[in-house]
Protein backbone atom coordinates (compact mmCIF):
# COMPACT_ATOMS: atom_id res chain seq x y z
CA UNK A 1 0.00 0.00 0.00
CA UNK A 2 2.84 2.35 0.87
CA UNK A 3 4.48 1.62 -2.48
CA UNK A 4 1.24 2.41 -4.31
CA UNK A 5 0.93 5.73 -2.52
CA UNK A 6 4.52 6.52 -3.24
CA UNK A 7 4.01 5.75 -6.92
CA UNK A 8 0.95 7.99 -7.08
CA UNK A 9 2.76 10.88 -5.42
CA UNK A 10 5.77 10.36 -7.69
CA UNK A 11 3.54 10.59 -10.75
CA UNK A 12 2.09 13.86 -9.50
CA UNK A 13 5.52 15.31 -8.80
CA UNK A 14 7.44 14.07 -11.80
CA UNK A 15 4.85 13.96 -14.56
CA UNK A 16 3.83 11.02 -16.71
CA UNK A 17 7.09 10.71 -18.64
CA UNK A 18 9.06 9.94 -15.47
CA UNK A 19 6.64 7.37 -14.07
CA UNK A 20 7.61 3.70 -14.21
CA UNK A 21 4.66 2.53 -16.28
CA UNK A 22 5.06 5.25 -18.86
CA UNK A 23 5.61 3.99 -22.42
CA UNK A 24 7.22 6.22 -25.01
CA UNK A 25 4.97 4.66 -27.62
CA UNK A 26 2.08 6.62 -26.09
CA UNK A 27 3.69 9.90 -27.10
CA UNK A 28 2.36 11.84 -30.11
CA UNK A 29 4.10 11.12 -33.39
CA UNK A 30 4.10 14.71 -34.73
CA UNK A 31 3.91 18.29 -33.50
CA UNK A 32 0.23 18.72 -34.37
CA UNK A 33 -0.68 15.78 -32.14
CA UNK A 34 1.64 17.07 -29.43
CA UNK A 35 -0.08 20.47 -29.43
CA UNK A 36 -3.53 18.92 -29.07
CA UNK A 37 -2.30 16.47 -26.43
CA UNK A 38 -0.85 19.31 -24.35
CA UNK A 39 -3.82 21.63 -24.85
CA UNK A 40 -6.47 19.13 -23.79
CA UNK A 41 -4.37 17.30 -21.20
CA UNK A 42 -2.92 20.35 -19.45
CA UNK A 43 -5.70 22.89 -19.98
CA UNK A 44 -5.92 23.80 -16.30
CA UNK A 45 -2.17 24.49 -16.21
CA UNK A 46 -2.45 26.53 -19.40
CA UNK A 47 -5.14 28.67 -17.75
CA UNK A 48 -2.92 29.19 -14.69
CA UNK A 49 0.05 30.18 -16.84
CA UNK A 50 -2.15 32.56 -18.84
CA UNK A 51 -3.41 34.26 -15.68
CA UNK A 52 0.16 34.76 -14.44
CA UNK A 53 1.18 36.29 -17.78
CA UNK A 54 -1.94 38.46 -17.83
CA UNK A 55 -1.19 39.72 -14.32
CA UNK A 56 2.09 41.28 -15.45
CA UNK A 57 0.57 42.57 -18.70
CA UNK A 58 -2.08 44.62 -16.87
CA UNK A 59 -0.11 47.92 -17.10
CA UNK A 60 0.27 47.46 -20.85
CA UNK A 61 -3.43 46.66 -21.27
CA UNK A 62 -4.40 49.74 -19.21
CA UNK A 63 -2.25 51.97 -21.43
CA UNK A 64 -3.89 50.55 -24.57
CA UNK A 65 -7.38 50.89 -23.06
CA UNK A 66 -6.81 54.52 -22.06
CA UNK A 67 -5.59 55.33 -25.55
CA UNK A 68 -8.66 53.70 -27.12
CA UNK A 69 -10.93 55.73 -24.84
CA UNK A 70 -9.11 58.93 -25.76
CA UNK A 71 -9.40 58.17 -29.45
CA UNK A 72 -13.12 57.46 -29.07
CA UNK A 73 -13.57 60.83 -27.38
CA UNK A 74 -12.47 62.70 -30.52
CA UNK A 75 -16.00 63.02 -31.82
CA UNK A 76 -17.13 64.65 -28.56
CA UNK A 77 -14.19 66.92 -27.82
CA UNK A 78 -13.44 68.10 -31.35
CA UNK A 79 -16.12 69.06 -33.88
CA UNK A 80 -14.66 67.19 -36.85
CA UNK A 81 -18.06 66.27 -38.24
CA UNK A 82 -20.23 68.73 -36.33
CA UNK A 83 -22.73 71.10 -37.86
CA UNK A 84 -21.04 74.51 -37.55
CA UNK A 85 -24.27 76.44 -37.29
CA UNK A 86 -25.46 79.28 -35.11
CA UNK A 87 -24.32 79.04 -31.51
CA UNK A 88 -21.28 76.85 -32.16
CA UNK A 89 -17.81 78.43 -32.11
CA UNK A 90 -16.54 78.27 -35.66
CA UNK A 91 -13.06 76.86 -36.26
CA UNK A 92 -11.64 78.37 -39.45
CA UNK A 93 -9.22 75.48 -40.22
CA UNK A 94 -9.52 71.91 -38.94
CA UNK A 95 -7.26 70.41 -41.56
CA UNK A 96 -4.77 67.96 -40.05
CA UNK A 97 -6.07 68.22 -36.47
CA UNK A 98 -7.25 64.61 -36.37
CA UNK A 99 -3.94 63.35 -37.75
CA UNK A 100 -1.97 65.49 -35.29
CA UNK A 101 -3.96 64.14 -32.34
CA UNK A 102 -3.46 60.60 -33.60
CA UNK A 103 0.27 61.27 -33.85
CA UNK A 104 0.47 62.70 -30.32
CA UNK A 105 -1.70 60.13 -28.59
CA UNK A 106 -0.10 57.26 -30.53
CA UNK A 107 3.38 58.38 -29.54
CA UNK A 108 2.37 58.65 -25.87
CA UNK A 109 0.76 55.21 -25.96
CA UNK A 110 3.74 53.45 -27.51
CA UNK A 111 6.17 55.18 -25.18
CA UNK A 112 4.02 53.95 -22.30
CA UNK A 113 4.03 50.44 -23.79
CA UNK A 114 7.81 50.60 -24.09
CA UNK A 115 8.14 51.44 -20.41
CA UNK A 116 5.56 48.84 -19.34
CA UNK A 117 7.59 46.10 -21.02
CA UNK A 118 9.86 46.01 -17.97
CA UNK A 119 6.89 44.57 -16.08
CA UNK A 120 5.31 42.55 -18.91
CA UNK A 121 8.64 40.80 -19.56
CA UNK A 122 8.33 39.12 -16.17
CA UNK A 123 5.17 37.34 -17.28
CA UNK A 124 6.55 36.52 -20.71
CA UNK A 125 9.79 35.08 -19.28
CA UNK A 126 7.99 32.82 -16.82
CA UNK A 127 5.27 31.82 -19.25
CA UNK A 128 7.55 30.84 -22.09
CA UNK A 129 9.63 28.66 -19.75
CA UNK A 130 6.59 26.75 -18.47
CA UNK A 131 5.16 26.31 -21.98
CA UNK A 132 8.53 25.15 -23.28
CA UNK A 133 8.63 22.46 -20.59
CA UNK A 134 5.15 21.38 -21.68
CA UNK A 135 6.38 21.07 -25.25
CA UNK A 136 9.28 18.99 -23.95
CA UNK A 137 6.68 16.84 -22.07
CA UNK A 138 8.42 17.40 -18.75
CA UNK A 139 6.61 17.33 -15.43
CA UNK A 140 5.97 20.86 -14.18
CA UNK A 141 4.83 22.85 -11.19
CA UNK A 142 3.26 25.98 -12.66
CA UNK A 143 4.19 28.40 -9.86
CA UNK A 144 7.70 27.06 -9.20
CA UNK A 145 8.60 26.73 -12.87
CA UNK A 146 7.14 30.15 -13.64
CA UNK A 147 9.44 31.93 -11.19
CA UNK A 148 12.36 29.76 -12.27
CA UNK A 149 11.66 30.86 -15.83
CA UNK A 150 11.67 34.51 -14.74
CA UNK A 151 15.08 34.00 -13.18
CA UNK A 152 16.52 32.26 -16.23
CA UNK A 153 14.86 34.16 -19.10
CA UNK A 154 13.97 37.67 -17.94
CA UNK A 155 16.95 39.25 -19.69
CA UNK A 156 16.13 37.59 -23.02
CA UNK A 157 12.44 38.42 -22.70
CA UNK A 158 13.21 42.06 -21.85
CA UNK A 159 15.60 42.41 -24.79
CA UNK A 160 12.95 41.01 -27.12
CA UNK A 161 10.09 43.17 -25.85
CA UNK A 162 12.18 46.35 -25.83
CA UNK A 163 13.34 45.64 -29.39
CA UNK A 164 9.81 45.16 -30.69
CA UNK A 165 8.38 48.07 -28.67
CA UNK A 166 11.06 50.40 -30.02
CA UNK A 167 10.41 49.37 -33.62
CA UNK A 168 6.67 49.71 -33.01
CA UNK A 169 7.14 53.21 -31.56
CA UNK A 170 9.32 54.43 -34.41
CA UNK A 171 7.27 52.73 -37.12
CA UNK A 172 3.85 53.94 -35.99
CA UNK A 173 5.19 57.43 -35.37
CA UNK A 174 6.48 57.58 -38.94
CA UNK A 175 3.13 56.32 -40.25
CA UNK A 176 1.14 58.88 -38.29
CA UNK A 177 3.57 61.63 -39.23
CA UNK A 178 3.14 60.72 -42.89
CA UNK A 179 -0.64 60.87 -42.54
CA UNK A 180 -0.34 64.31 -40.95
CA UNK A 181 1.97 65.55 -43.72
CA UNK A 182 -0.41 64.31 -46.38
CA UNK A 183 -3.31 66.07 -44.63
CA UNK A 184 -1.72 69.50 -44.13
CA UNK A 185 0.55 69.78 -47.17
CA UNK A 186 -0.14 70.14 -50.84
CA UNK A 187 2.20 67.74 -52.57
CA UNK A 188 2.76 66.65 -56.08
CA UNK A 189 1.84 63.19 -57.29
CA UNK A 190 5.42 61.90 -57.00
CA UNK A 191 5.88 63.09 -53.40
CA UNK A 192 2.50 61.67 -52.45
CA UNK A 193 3.47 58.28 -53.86
CA UNK A 194 6.79 58.41 -52.00
CA UNK A 195 5.02 59.17 -48.74
CA UNK A 196 2.68 56.25 -49.28
CA UNK A 197 5.65 53.97 -49.99
CA UNK A 198 7.24 55.11 -46.71
CA UNK A 199 4.07 54.06 -44.87
CA UNK A 200 4.19 50.63 -46.49
CA UNK A 201 7.87 50.25 -45.60
CA UNK A 202 7.15 51.18 -41.97
CA UNK A 203 4.41 48.55 -41.80
CA UNK A 204 6.80 46.02 -43.35
CA UNK A 205 9.51 46.75 -40.78
CA UNK A 206 6.99 46.35 -37.96
CA UNK A 207 5.89 42.99 -39.39
CA UNK A 208 9.48 41.75 -39.73
CA UNK A 209 10.26 42.91 -36.19
CA UNK A 210 7.22 41.02 -34.92
CA UNK A 211 8.31 37.80 -36.65
CA UNK A 212 11.85 38.24 -35.34
CA UNK A 213 10.51 38.79 -31.82
CA UNK A 214 8.71 35.46 -31.94
CA UNK A 215 11.93 33.75 -32.96
CA UNK A 216 13.93 35.62 -30.32
CA UNK A 217 11.56 34.30 -27.65
CA UNK A 218 11.91 30.74 -28.95
CA UNK A 219 15.70 30.95 -29.12
CA UNK A 220 16.04 32.66 -25.77
CA UNK A 221 14.21 29.89 -23.93
CA UNK A 222 16.07 27.08 -25.74
CA UNK A 223 19.65 28.30 -26.12
CA UNK A 224 22.21 30.50 -24.38
CA UNK A 225 22.88 33.24 -26.89
CA UNK A 226 24.12 36.80 -26.93
CA UNK A 227 21.66 39.39 -28.16
CA UNK A 228 23.60 39.98 -31.39
CA UNK A 229 23.59 36.27 -32.27
CA UNK A 230 19.94 35.94 -31.30
CA UNK A 231 19.06 38.99 -33.42
CA UNK A 232 20.92 37.68 -36.47
CA UNK A 233 19.56 34.13 -36.18
CA UNK A 234 16.02 35.44 -35.70
CA UNK A 235 16.22 37.42 -38.91
CA UNK A 236 17.57 34.42 -40.82
CA UNK A 237 14.84 32.16 -39.44
CA UNK A 238 12.09 34.68 -40.17
CA UNK A 239 13.27 34.94 -43.78
CA UNK A 240 14.21 31.27 -44.23
CA UNK A 241 10.87 29.97 -42.94
CA UNK A 242 8.79 32.91 -44.13
CA UNK A 243 5.60 31.04 -45.18
CA UNK A 244 5.57 28.89 -42.03
CA UNK A 245 6.38 31.88 -39.84
CA UNK A 246 3.45 33.86 -41.27
CA UNK A 247 1.07 30.92 -40.93
CA UNK A 248 1.95 29.92 -37.37
CA UNK A 249 2.31 33.53 -36.25
CA UNK A 250 -1.22 34.23 -37.48
CA UNK A 251 -2.43 30.99 -35.86
CA UNK A 252 -0.86 31.99 -32.55
CA UNK A 253 -2.48 35.46 -32.64
CA UNK A 254 -5.86 34.16 -33.80
CA UNK A 255 -7.69 34.89 -30.49
CA UNK A 256 -6.60 38.55 -30.66
CA UNK A 257 -7.97 38.84 -34.20
CA UNK A 258 -11.49 38.69 -32.78
CA UNK A 259 -11.12 42.37 -31.88
CA UNK A 260 -11.11 43.15 -35.61
CA UNK A 261 -14.82 42.32 -35.77
CA UNK A 262 -16.83 45.42 -34.96
CA UNK A 263 -19.32 43.58 -32.78
CA UNK A 264 -19.94 43.58 -29.01
CA UNK A 265 -20.30 39.80 -29.11
CA UNK A 266 -16.87 39.22 -30.64
CA UNK A 267 -15.33 41.81 -28.35
CA UNK A 268 -16.67 40.06 -25.26
CA UNK A 269 -15.63 36.68 -26.67
CA UNK A 270 -12.11 37.97 -27.30
CA UNK A 271 -11.86 39.35 -23.76
CA UNK A 272 -13.03 36.02 -22.33
CA UNK A 273 -10.49 34.05 -24.36
CA UNK A 274 -7.67 36.46 -23.49
CA UNK A 275 -8.40 36.12 -19.79
CA UNK A 276 -8.72 32.33 -20.06
CA UNK A 277 -5.88 31.12 -22.29
CA UNK A 278 -4.93 33.43 -25.21
CA UNK A 279 -1.38 34.35 -24.11
CA UNK A 280 -0.44 30.79 -23.12
CA UNK A 281 -2.06 29.46 -26.31
CA UNK A 282 0.03 31.82 -28.45
CA UNK A 283 3.24 30.66 -26.73
CA UNK A 284 2.23 27.00 -27.07
CA UNK A 285 1.54 27.28 -30.80
CA UNK A 286 4.75 29.13 -31.49
CA UNK A 287 7.12 27.13 -29.27
CA UNK A 288 5.71 23.86 -30.61
CA UNK A 289 6.36 25.04 -34.19
CA UNK A 290 9.78 26.46 -33.25
CA UNK A 291 10.79 23.13 -31.69
CA UNK A 292 10.05 21.44 -35.01
CA UNK A 293 12.29 23.94 -36.81
CA UNK A 294 15.07 23.52 -34.24
CA UNK A 295 14.88 19.72 -34.50
CA UNK A 296 15.09 19.88 -38.27
CA UNK A 297 17.82 22.46 -38.81
CA UNK A 298 19.72 23.22 -35.59
CA UNK A 299 19.69 20.55 -32.89
CA UNK A 300 21.25 17.78 -35.03
CA UNK A 301 24.30 20.02 -35.45
CA UNK A 302 24.77 20.87 -31.76
CA UNK A 303 26.54 18.44 -29.49
CA UNK A 304 24.32 17.33 -26.64
CA UNK A 305 21.14 18.90 -28.04
CA UNK A 306 17.97 16.84 -27.76
CA UNK A 307 16.06 16.01 -30.93
CA UNK A 308 12.37 15.15 -30.99
CA UNK A 309 11.46 15.92 -27.38
CA UNK A 310 7.98 14.60 -26.67
CA UNK A 311 7.74 12.89 -30.06
CA UNK A 312 7.79 9.13 -30.69
CA UNK A 313 8.99 7.67 -33.99
CA UNK A 314 6.66 5.07 -35.44
CA UNK A 315 9.61 2.95 -36.59
CA UNK A 316 10.55 2.44 -32.95
CA UNK A 317 13.81 4.37 -33.10
CA UNK A 318 14.54 6.53 -30.13
CA UNK A 319 14.22 10.29 -30.58
CA UNK A 320 17.03 11.20 -28.26
CA UNK A 321 20.12 13.31 -28.29
CA UNK A 322 21.84 13.91 -31.58
CA UNK A 323 25.13 13.66 -29.74
CA UNK A 324 24.29 11.72 -26.60
CA UNK A 325 26.84 11.67 -23.85
CA UNK A 326 28.74 8.48 -23.05
CA UNK A 327 26.90 8.17 -19.75
CA UNK A 328 23.51 8.41 -21.46
CA UNK A 329 24.45 5.83 -24.07
CA UNK A 330 25.71 3.50 -21.36
CA UNK A 331 22.43 3.95 -19.52
CA UNK A 332 20.50 3.01 -22.64
CA UNK A 333 22.69 -0.05 -23.14
CA UNK A 334 21.93 -1.09 -19.59
CA UNK A 335 18.22 -0.81 -20.33
CA UNK A 336 18.65 -3.01 -23.40
CA UNK A 337 20.63 -5.59 -21.44
CA UNK A 338 18.07 -5.62 -18.65
CA UNK A 339 15.26 -5.90 -21.15
CA UNK A 340 16.64 -9.11 -22.69
CA UNK A 341 15.28 -11.87 -20.49
CA UNK A 342 17.59 -14.87 -20.06
CA UNK A 343 14.55 -17.05 -19.56
CA UNK A 344 13.02 -16.08 -22.90
CA UNK A 345 16.23 -15.54 -24.89
CA UNK A 346 17.58 -19.09 -24.64
CA UNK A 347 16.06 -22.59 -24.61
CA UNK A 348 15.55 -24.10 -21.16
CA UNK A 349 14.97 -27.84 -20.87
CA UNK A 350 11.67 -28.74 -19.22
CA UNK A 351 11.93 -30.40 -15.80
CA UNK A 352 11.73 -34.21 -15.94
CA UNK A 353 12.91 -37.16 -13.87
CA UNK A 354 15.58 -38.39 -16.27
CA UNK A 355 18.38 -36.87 -14.21
CA UNK A 356 18.34 -36.22 -10.48
CA UNK A 357 20.69 -34.75 -7.95
CA UNK A 358 22.40 -37.43 -5.85
CA UNK A 359 21.15 -37.30 -2.28
CA UNK A 360 23.79 -37.49 0.40
CA UNK A 361 23.22 -40.04 3.16
CA UNK A 362 23.37 -38.95 6.81
CA UNK A 363 26.84 -40.43 7.08
CA UNK A 364 28.58 -39.61 3.77
CA UNK A 365 32.09 -40.14 2.50
CA UNK A 366 34.30 -38.53 -0.13
CA UNK A 367 32.86 -40.91 -2.67
CA UNK A 368 29.37 -39.61 -1.92
CA UNK A 369 30.53 -36.00 -2.45
CA UNK A 370 32.10 -37.00 -5.76
CA UNK A 371 28.86 -38.62 -6.90
CA UNK A 372 26.95 -35.44 -5.90
CA UNK A 373 29.24 -33.26 -8.01
CA UNK A 374 28.95 -35.62 -10.94
CA UNK A 375 25.14 -35.60 -10.77
CA UNK A 376 25.06 -31.81 -10.79
CA UNK A 377 27.48 -31.69 -13.71
CA UNK A 378 25.41 -34.21 -15.66
CA UNK A 379 22.33 -32.03 -15.22
CA UNK A 380 24.25 -28.88 -16.32
CA UNK A 381 25.63 -30.67 -19.39
CA UNK A 382 22.17 -31.94 -20.27
CA UNK A 383 20.72 -28.40 -20.03
CA UNK A 384 23.50 -27.01 -22.25
CA UNK A 385 23.00 -29.77 -24.78
CA UNK A 386 19.27 -29.01 -24.92
CA UNK A 387 19.97 -25.28 -25.35
CA UNK A 388 22.47 -25.94 -28.15
CA UNK A 389 20.01 -28.22 -29.91
CA UNK A 390 17.13 -25.71 -29.86
CA UNK A 391 18.96 -22.37 -30.08
CA UNK A 392 17.95 -21.90 -33.73
CA UNK A 393 14.25 -22.30 -33.04
CA UNK A 394 12.25 -19.45 -34.63
CA UNK A 395 10.92 -17.94 -31.40
CA UNK A 396 14.39 -17.58 -29.89
CA UNK A 397 15.89 -16.20 -33.08
CA UNK A 398 13.19 -13.51 -33.47
CA UNK A 399 13.36 -12.53 -29.82
CA UNK A 400 17.14 -12.06 -29.81
CA UNK A 401 17.14 -10.36 -33.18
CA UNK A 402 15.14 -7.37 -31.95
CA UNK A 403 17.60 -6.75 -29.12
CA UNK A 404 20.55 -7.17 -31.48
CA UNK A 405 19.08 -4.48 -33.73
CA UNK A 406 18.65 -2.13 -30.76
CA UNK A 407 22.26 -2.66 -29.72
CA UNK A 408 23.38 -2.03 -33.30
CA UNK A 409 21.44 1.25 -33.39
CA UNK A 410 23.09 2.32 -30.14
CA UNK A 411 26.50 1.52 -31.55
CA UNK A 412 25.77 3.56 -34.69
CA UNK A 413 24.69 6.47 -32.48
CA UNK A 414 27.92 6.20 -30.54
CA UNK A 415 29.97 6.12 -33.75
CA UNK A 416 28.07 9.11 -35.14
CA UNK A 417 28.75 10.99 -31.93
CA UNK A 418 32.49 10.47 -32.24
CA UNK A 419 32.41 11.53 -35.86
CA UNK A 420 30.42 14.73 -35.23
CA UNK A 421 32.80 15.72 -32.45
CA UNK A 422 35.50 16.07 -35.08
CA UNK A 423 33.33 18.15 -37.41
CA UNK A 424 32.80 21.80 -36.56
CA UNK A 425 30.35 23.53 -38.90
CA UNK A 426 29.79 27.20 -39.41
CA UNK A 427 26.27 26.90 -38.03
CA UNK A 428 27.63 25.66 -34.72
CA UNK A 429 29.55 28.88 -34.31
CA UNK A 430 26.48 30.96 -34.96
CA UNK A 431 24.41 29.30 -32.23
Amino acid sequence: MAQQKKGFVARLLEGKEKSEEYARSTLPTNRWQLFWDIFKGNFSKIVKVNLLILLFCIPTLIIVLVNVMMMDSYGVTYPFGANLAIGYPAMPNQQGISEMLTLQYGAMMYIGILVSMFIASVGIAGGMYVIRNMVWTEGIFVANDFWRGVKLNYKNALQTTLFFSTVLLVGTTLIHFTDWMLAVSTMGKVRTVMMQISKVMSCLFIGIAGAMSFWMIAQGVNYKLKFTSMFKNSFLMAVGTFPQTIFFGALALLPFALFLFNSPFFTMLALFIIILFAFAYALLVWLDFAQWVFDKYINPKIEGAKVGRGIYNKDGSATESADSSAAELEYRRTLVAQGRSRIVARPIKPIDDSLQVYELPQAFTREDLKRLRESKQNIADDVEAYAEEHKNDLRYVEYNQQFDEMEKALQETDDGKKKRRRVKTKDDKNL
